[in-house]
């Protein structure tokens, strides 16, 4: 007996040690290398001032080379990023393309530098990815092996982009199952977060967090909870919205009978038109209105349109369905502040505008990825400890009102989402076939039949009237 006890402890002591020290690794690489990705977007982003016209007059031009710099050299490096390696890890055991490296992190600076409304974490999860399938290939590890260290990868990528290393553990192995975590890659997925979080801090990468609690109180207390739960509501209807307009855009644009380089110019000219009417606080990464919305403001109102959070969706929506490189998540992060400081204004919280934008912008990101528990240790990485009981709550609504639908299509449903629905899981999501379930469908045909039957009690009821007052009129 105790032969086995020992042999099985000296098994997990060998696979453990193994895996610190891989994830331990890939982690440090993967941070080198997104933190060379981050520097190029900020000296893109900072030498715009250089050019003689205003720059998002480049984006038709800008669509067009990175529709040709993908088609050309790597086609699994369209779209947003983490998508692309969900479907690389289901059906390829994690596999992705070399090229995949350079021609997404130069396609990604190309439409940012545009002004092309997308997201940073897309290419860092991607990044990270092929940088970890290349180590596996060059290792020769089993294809085994190689799905464990991708997963890594997506949660290095995420964890070094926007500075939560738990989250962007969680993140990298709840996003790929709706409705599992697969613990067997947890211990690397975190460490493989945390040294890549690390890496580019050392490197010079700075993060920003928010202190809400220091400025506001967010103390539990029951109006607050029942405007929280109302929140997550609004949030899932967001996030509905949000993955309708992206993947509707995406599949609109692909049915146009001309050549994708003629769609990427036309998706340009669109965006120009759009920024010229509305505005080019839209436009790239949108970090600053992020900035303002999460920033307590004692006396002064954030000075943000209501609206804010459906331009956004419409121009991130026909960025990404031009052909546009780049992440969804901080488009997603944009929606959700700005929708929760609209919602937060509505209802009247005035003093609480910052929470329901922090909290929008963590449960939009719930409810449009399908991943609640990363989401909520987001908040807690992002806003502190105090926020936590209503993000968790928030997120976990948004996510169920969203319903079976994601902006990653390749995710696997393993659940659904109400006991009222008739859903088969295995498959991905978005050929998910939902329909109510037998049972519910029978209660639905017995109450029309009681309501039909009323009516035609109450019909009868008057018929008699009628017939009595009329008779009562003849004598």
């Amino acid at each position: 007996m105790w032969r086995r006890h020992v042999t099985e402890q000296t098994a997990i002591f060998l696979s453990v040690t193994k895996w610190v020290v891989l994830s331990s690794f890939v982690g440090v690489v993967i941070g080198a290398v997104v933190t060379f990705f981050l520097k190029i977007l900020m000296i893109g982003e900072e030498s715009r001032h250089e050019l003689p016209f205003d720059y998002y007059y480049l984006l038709p031009f800008a669509l067009v080379l990175t529709v040709m710099l993908v088609r050309t050299f790597a086609p699994n490096a369209e779209g947003h990023g983490t998508e692309k390696v969900i479907e690389a890890v289901h059906k390829k055991h994690g596999k992705i393309d070399l090229a995949v490296i350079p021609v997404k992190l130069f396609a990604t600076v190309v439409t940012l530098f545009a002004g092309g409304s997308v997201g940073k974490e897309g290419p860092g999860a991607q990044i990270g990815a092929g940088a970890a399938s290349l180590i596996s290939d060059l290792l020769r590890f089993s294809k085994e092996d190689r799905k464990k260290l991708v997963i890594c990868g997506i949660s290095a990528g995420f964890a070094s982009v926007f500075g939560t290393p738990i989250a962007g553990a969680i993140f990298g192995v709840e996003v790929l199952i709706i409705g599992v975590i697969l613990y067997d890659v947890l211990l690397p997925s975190f460490i493989a977060g945390f040294a890549a979080f690390t890496t580019a801090q050392f490197l010079g990468i700075e993060y920003t967090y928010f202190d809400i609690h220091f400025f506001q109180s967010v103390a539990l207390d029951l109006p607050l909870i029942l405007k929280v739960v109302a929140a997550g509501l609004f949030f899932g209807i967001v996030s509905d919205v949000v993955v309708s307009a992206v993947n509707g855009a995406h599949k609109l644009l692909k049915r146009v009978p001309a050549h994708p380089y003629l769609v990427a110019f036309g998706g340009g000219l669109v965006l120009v038109a759009l920024a010229k009417v509305f505005g080019t606080q839209y436009l790239g990464l949108g970090l600053d209105t992020i900035k303002e919305v999460l920033t307590p403001h004692a006396y002064t109102p954030v000075d943000i349109s209501w609206y804010a959070f459906l331009l956004k969706t419409l121009f991130t929506s026909v960025t990404l369905a031009a052909g546009g490189s780049g992440g969804i998540i901080t488009p997603l992060f944009y929606i959700g502040a700005t929708s929760g400081a609209a919602f937060g204004d509505l209802v009247g919280s005035g003093s609480h505008i910052t929470l329901f934008a922090a909290l929008g912008f963590v449960s939009v990101l719930a409810g449009a990825t399908n991943a609640p528990i990363a989401a909520t240790i987001m908040a807690v990485e992002l806003f502190g400890l105090e926020i936590a009981h209503y993000a968790a709550l928030s997120a976990v609504i948004s996510f169920l009102i969203t319903g079976h639908r994601s902006v990653f299509p390749s995710q696997i449903l393993a659940m659904k989402k109400s006991e009222m629905l008739e859903v088969k899981v295995g498959e991905v999501i978005e050929k998910a076939d939902v329909d109510l379930h037998d049972t519910e469908i029978g209660r639905i045909r017995d109450i029309k039949a009681r309501l039909q039957k009323r009516r035609e009690r109450l019909k009868e009821q008057k018929k008699r009237k009628l017939s009595v007052v009329k008779a009562e009129k003849k004598e």
